[in-house]
């Protein structure tokens, strides 16, 4: 765990670099999706979900993820995935327990961060990490995981 909010920037900065690494000559959604996942889960300590929810048009449907079993169909304006796709902005919960609108998917999961992925103002999914600790993410997190969708857009073609 970082100890202050420049190591935990520098950390961020490094994940969004390996990331552009990682997808620079492939733009397959799934693959491009798989091992953000995996990097992202990897990375981020306490993290026992990370893992992108893909649109379909209806419903968010699960995608490539690092994780026990999940939540495989979510309402749009249902659970913090649903929120967030719904009014397309980041949704960090600091105790998921409290949270009225909470879908619990993992017993393990304290609290959530939903990035919503919006590309030419369309709705393609949302990238969601859940943490084992209460307070797990804050507007560092928010900003560094969002510049972490925008670059993953940036390389990878969805259809």
């Amino acid at each position: 765990m970082w100890n202050t909010k420049e190591e935990k920037s520098a950390a961020y900065q490094l994940l969004i670099q390996q990331q552009a690494a990682i997808i620079e000559i492939e733009h397959d959604k799934i693959a491009n999706l798989a091992n953000s996942s995996a990097l992202l889960a990897d990375a981020l300590a306490n993290t026992v979900f990370a893992g992108y929810y893909l649109f379909d048009g209806k419903e968010l449907v699960l995608g490539p993820f690092q994780g026990k079993v999940s939540c495989t169909r979510i309402t749009m304006g249902k659970g913090v995935c649903g929120e967030s796709a719904e009014k397309r902005e980041t949704l960090i919960v600091e105790d998921v327990k409290k949270h009225k609108n909470y879908i619990s998917c993992d017993s393990a999961a304290r609290s959530e961060i939903v990035v919503p992925m919006i590309k030419d103002g369309q709705l393609l999914g949302v990238l969601d990490l859940d943490s084992s600790v209460t307070d797990g993410y804050d507007e560092v997190d928010q900003m560094y995981l969002e510049k972490l969708v925008a670059t993953l857009l940036k390389n990878t073609i969805f259809d």
